[in-house]
């Protein structure tokens, strides 16, 4: 049975090892904001109870200290070390399907990733976001629709990916690069999209800092699947973020940031039709993929 202590006046409740999670939660009392004070209590009393199951060892929260300073230190203009930090753990997975339930047919969500981190120009409809002579050549269409399988016309697809050695144009050393294997597209009056590029590689998440060293201590690899990114946008309906992924990658069953569902795998088949190619703008032959993409409706668009 717990032995309250006498509570001088003007004291209040003092803290201690038991009640440690009541103490602080009582000092978010005057938090205006419901919703700040709901998540600061459910994140102090997490927290506390960890510490209080692992009973961490005051060398080990000095060492916390130290990896999550080195995570900020990390980060750049082209690098997000807390973003890869949330992916690994699997957070951004958890929080992206929370917050974008698929409805009915509509096309799953997935991770933004650490590398969206640069606009994508606007291009042309059926333009080339590859850089010149590297990689398989690939076609890449698709269509918008609603939830009632309706065209989207105007919808803007944002798509980036990593090249055919697994890099993303800002870890290019070349300035110029930046811009590639990405672009911002207009869906036409029927909703479709299309564009030119080469198939992406698999790839490793940066393991040159703290996450890396996170990754080892777990005994975990740091690859993700071959895939490209995609935010679809339109007036009146929920965005998606999601990824199309090429269906013979190695890693779709142990992707480092858990961002494979099994709605999002494609096959991306060789195409041997010279005169399409010569229409398109391709070498024979090349390979393409399909990726239709369903949008929610926007529940406060309708309101």
């Amino acid at each position: 049975m717990e032995t309250r202590r006498e509570v001088k006046p003007g004291l209040g409740e003092l803290f201690s090892e038991e009640r440690s999670a009541d103490v602080v939660c009582a000092s978010l009392a005057g938090s205006p904001d419901p919703r700040t004070r709901r998540v600061l209590e459910s994140l102090v009393r997490h927290v506390h109870s960890f510490i209080k199951d692992v009973e961490l060892t005051e060398r080990e929260w000095e060492q916390a200290i130290a990896f999550l300073t080195a995570t900020g230190h990390k980060c750049d203009d082209t690098r997000q070390e807390f973003i890869l930090l949330s992916d690994v753990l699997g957070v951004s997975m958890l929080v992206e399907t929370i917050n974008h339930r698929a409805a009915g047919g509509a096309t799953e969500s997935t991770v933004t990733g650490p590398f969206h981190v640069v606009d994508s120009p606007p291009r042309e409809l059926g333009a080339d976001i590859s850089l010149p002579g590297s990689g398989e050549p690939c076609l890449v269409s698709g269509r918008v629709t609603g939830p009632a399988g309706e065209p989207v016309p105007g919808a803007l697809i944002d798509v980036w990916h990593a090249d055919a050695e697994g890099f993303y144009d800002v870890q290019r050393p070349d300035p110029a690069a930046v811009g590639s294997l990405r672009g911002l597209f207009t869906a036409d009056g029927e909703g479709r999209f299309w564009f030119r590029t080469v198939v992406p590689r698999f790839y490793p998440i940066p393991v040159d800092g703290p996450v890396g060293r996170l990754l080892e201590a777990m005994a975990r690899h740091p690859y993700r699947p071959a895939h490209i990114h995609f935010i679809v946008k339109a007036p009146g309906y929920a965005p998606v973020t999601t990824h199309v992924f090429v269906e013979d990658s190695p890693y779709l069953d142990s992707d480092a940031v858990f961002g494979v569902k099994e709605s999002l795998v494609r096959a991306f088949p060789w195409v041997d039709d010279p005169g399409r190619a010569e229409a398109l703008g391709l070498p024979n032959p090349f390979r393409s993929a399909e990726f239709d993409i369903s949008l929610r409706a926007d529940a406060a668009a309708r309101a």
